[in-house]
């Protein structure tokens, strides 16, 4: 790799991929290439979308492996016993955490209802009301607000803890990592306004407090870069055992699979991207693990609609440089 290399490389991103604020390549020792574009800096954290999703996979991880939670085979019930089953509702007594892990889950809606959601107090509540119906439990079906969030339902349930006091103490700041605080909307308008900003630290939440689980957070480049190094290392962070090997390997196997798309998904981790497996959110936020080439690359961007593939950027420019 020379400096030619990197500039042609700096062109594609500035032409083709205009709206990324930063891209870190590491491996699991050292930074290998880092910079940031848009007026954005080291400290600009971003809104991730999606990649909460494999954030909460993580903390879902360190919850069984610090017994707070029994298995993945356990019923999502198990951890409402006060919720109400409608009459004539039975699909969702045997929804698993698993099936939640990996979108295997049935929803009755078939249009998301995100206004009446996000209007309500209790987006758990919300989420358990719309779980079940006449669909058979294993099909895929993604669930990209709607419904995640009985996840971090669950890890404030059996933690004790919000989900951002969990994931400080046993995660982000292990790393280093700093999300300042619970973010909430008094409207719409705020709610649309933070999809689209920068530099905003924290974690969304509902009006009781619980984060979400399948957008909300938001983290700088290098945060997510922590978090690819941490599973390329099998779960070790200067030494210590964060997240366990039985997790993260079981977190990147195959589960099921999104056929429309012909792409694999994991534990809330998409799998058979590349060479290797990826936190993907809105926007064109990724975290790329590569296991094979001892590689990882995050990419940071700011919200734009329909953003370019990510994984073609990586994949056709990045990885042949490194």
């Amino acid at each position: 790799m020379n400096q030619q290399q990197i500039s042609e490389l700096e062109k594609v991103i500035i032409s083709d991929y205009n709206n990324i604020a930063g891209i870190v390549v590491s491996d699991n020792r050292k930074t290998l290439y880092e910079n940031y574009f848009n007026e954005c800096t080291a400290d600009t954290a971003v809104h991730v979308s999606s990649v909460t999703k494999s954030i909460i996979s993580v903390l879902i991880g360190i919850a069984i492996d610090n017994g707070f939670i029994r298995s993945t085979e356990q019923k999502i019930l198990d951890f409402f016993l006060d919720y109400t089953i409608k009459r004539g509702e039975k699909t969702i007594q045997s929804v698993s955490v698993k099936n939640m892990l990996t979108m295997t889950a049935p929803y009755k809606y078939k249009s998301a209802p995100y206004t009446k959601y996000f209007t309500s107090d209790d987006w758990v509540k919300s989420a358990l009301d719309l779980l079940g119906g006449k669909k058979p439990i294993g099909e895929f079906r993604y669930a990209p607000l709607i419904g995640p969030d009985i996840l971090t339902g669950i890890l404030m349930k059996t933690t004790g803890q919000s989900v951002l006091d969990f994931a400080r103490e046993y995660l982000f700041t292990p790393l280093g990592i700093d999300v300042a605080d619970n973010l909430t909307f008094a409207n719409k308008e705020e709610q649309l306004a933070f999809y689209k900003t920068r530099g905003i630290s924290g974690w969304v939440s509902d009006p009781k407090g619980v984060n979400t689980a399948g957008w909300g957070l938001t983290l700088t480049a290098m945060d997510m870069a922590k978090i690819g190094q941490l599973y390329l290392n099998d779960g070790k962070w200067n030494g210590k055992q964060i997240v366990s090997v039985a997790w993260i390997d079981e977190s990147i196997k195959e589960h099921s699979r999104w056929e429309e798309q012909n792409l694999p998904y994991g534990y809330l981790w998409w799998v058979g991207i590349g060479t290797g497996y990826a936190a993907m959110g809105d926007g064109g936020n990724v975290i790329y693990i590569n296991p094979n080439n001892n590689i990882v690359v995050s990419i940071a961007s700011l919200f734009k609609p329909r953003a370019k593939d990510r994984i073609a950027l990586i994949t056709e420019y990045i990885e042949p440089l490194f």
